[in-house]
């Protein structure tokens, strides 16, 4: 692991219970409030991308926007939100994915890319993927083509990778 990722790595608080008992939530709030490390989580995306021509960053709400927005502004890229159901205030495309306890719904402007643009997309955390899955489908519903998609946080144990197949997959920090 590089020893930037090993710095990355310490600076994240482990929250045991959290949201729930047995759950051992990452929290980056502790990461974010390291201005040198921030600067180098954003820096790191970016510089992976920066020759891929990306032309909108697509980040889930809502830690997402945290690292999304100035990885956008970095790449010179526009800044796309995917929100959960009921947020946006435009017409919207949407995808559900499975959740332990449920289902649950994302959605984006409808008019938010145009078909053939260069997409990342940017999320906190790899999980079991099924997020990013939803994010995808939206994507894929408008027609952009997905040139990477990154994390800060990777649980490899929970196997979310495996449902991200076929793209360019940067996580920063695995556990």
């Amino acid at each position: 692991m590089p020893k930037q990722s090993v710095k990355l790595k310490k600076a994240i608080r482990d929250i045991p219970d959290f949201p729930k008992p047995g759950i051992i939530f990452k929290d980056i709030t502790t990461l974010l409030a390291k201005p040198d490390l921030y600067k180098k989580t954003v820096n790191e995306i970016a510089r992976h991308y920066k020759d891929k021509g990306i032309q909108k960053v697509l980040c889930v709400e809502s830690r997402g926007f945290i690292i999304g927005a100035p990885v956008a502004y970095k790449l010179g890229a526009g800044f796309v939100p995917v929100r959960k159901k009921g947020k946006l205030p435009y017409k919207t495309v949407s995808a559900s994915y499975s959740l332990e306890y449920g289902t649950d719904t994302l959605e984006m402007h409808e008019d938010a890319i145009q078909r053939g643009e260069k997409i990342l997309i940017v999320d906190d955390l790899l999980a079991t993927g099924g997020t990013m899955g939803a994010v995808i489908e939206l994507v894929n519903k408008l027609g952009g083509k997905i040139e990477g998609i990154a994390f800060i946080i990777e649980l490899g144990f929970l196997k979310g990778r495996e449902k991200l197949k076929g793209h360019d997959v940067l996580s920063l920090i695995q556990y």
